[in-house]
């Protein structure tokens, strides 16, 4: 049995079989964009998911990497019609597809893109074929559904926690869910590890994500690398306004309803106002207890697996990477 992959080795291993993927083809208009998303880099942590099941579980990680580049493929599809939908000038510090060309180019790319990745998750044996083309198409129509739910929130009033939750669960954690659970079908990994991996995804994605939430209001700006309350001031509906709206009291319902409808406000005004609300409620605490649940949850997902300990290491170092920031 061979010792397990770091996640660095791992991380490699994609850069190495991503550079192998040729996208050099006519029209250059529509693989050029493709080419140059891939570019941007990023930590390639989703496709490394496959990997590191597929490794669990002592398969030929060589015969898996047409599975994890698929699903890194595919999450650059999503970001390139994502930074549509949203008019992002930059994606990592560069400028994003529909900037550098225009938005019909970044659409047909990234429908290009998606085709791409089904072509690359489809080579495998094919008795896992049937699985993991269902699997793949769940995941595909769930990460849509996601970002459908996310767009309705910002007209959206009253956005209730257990569809907030939901629309992290498909926008989020389905992708790691899927990712995993593909390492370890092809890997022929039991029926019950397969779940077992599948809800550890969904969970520690969770988890992530309502970290995610806290961090943007009450991180160091420095270690969490963005505009911090940035959410605040673009009236996003995260798991700390929404506990903070199910609990307020009229005046600090009138709080918030002024900040997050007001066009004219003063950035820092808003940011005190709003978190002097989330103090008073305790939100802070409150979003963390949900966070470390649904970490607890995915840790006994872990815990179930019928592998050794030995061989959930990079999983575990994996787990403790994404949860580190948490203060």
């Amino acid at each position: 049995m061979h010792n397990l992959k770091s996640i660095t080795e791992l991380q490699e291993m994609l850069q190495v079989s991503l550079e192998q993927t040729s996208f050099l083809a006519e029209p250059k208009e529509l693989y050029e964009p493709i080419s140059y998303i891939l570019r941007l880099g990023g930590k390639r942590l989703r496709p490394a998911l496959v990997l590191m099941a597929a490794d669990m579980y002592n398969y030929d990680l060589k015969k898996a990497l047409p599975q994890a580049v698929g699903i890194e493929l595919f999450h650059n599809f999503t970001l390139m019609h994502d930074d549509i939908m949203d008019e992002a000038p930059l994606r990592r510090g560069m400028t994003t597809v529909h900037e550098k060309w225009d938005a019909n180019i970044g659409i047909l790319s990234g429908d290009a893109l998606f085709v791409k990745a089904y072509q690359s998750i489809v080579k495998t044996d094919s008795k896992y074929l049937p699985a993991l083309i269902d699997l793949f198409n769940q995941t595909a129509l769930e990460v849509c559904e996601g970002q459908q739910y996310d767009m309705n929130f910002e007209t959206q009033d009253d956005v209730s926690m257990l569809l907030y939750l939901k629309m992290i669960k498909f926008k989020t954690a389905v992708l790691l869910a899927c990712a995993l659970k593909s390492g370890a079908l092809v890997a022929d990994a039991s029926a019950k590890d397969q779940q077992h991996l599948y809800d550890f995804g969904i969970h520690i994605g969770l988890a992530f994500q309502l970290m995610d939430d806290i961090l943007d209001v009450y991180g160091a700006q420095k270690d969490f690398g963005k505009q911090i309350a940035g959410d605040i001031l673009s009236n996003k509906k995260t798991c700390l306004y929404i506990t903070a709206y199910e609990m307020a009291n009229s005046n600090q319902l009138k709080v918030l309803d002024y900040y997050f409808t007001a066009v004219d406000f003063d950035p820092q005004e808003k940011i005190i106002k709003v978190m002097e609300v989330y103090s008073e409620l305790n939100v802070k605490l409150l979003c963390k207890n949900m966070m470390e649940e649904h970490f607890a949850i995915a840790q006994t997902h872990l815990q179930d697996l019928e592998v050794s300990e030995e061989r959930k290491a990079t999983l575990q170092e994996f787990t403790q990477l994404l949860m580190v920031r948490v203060k």
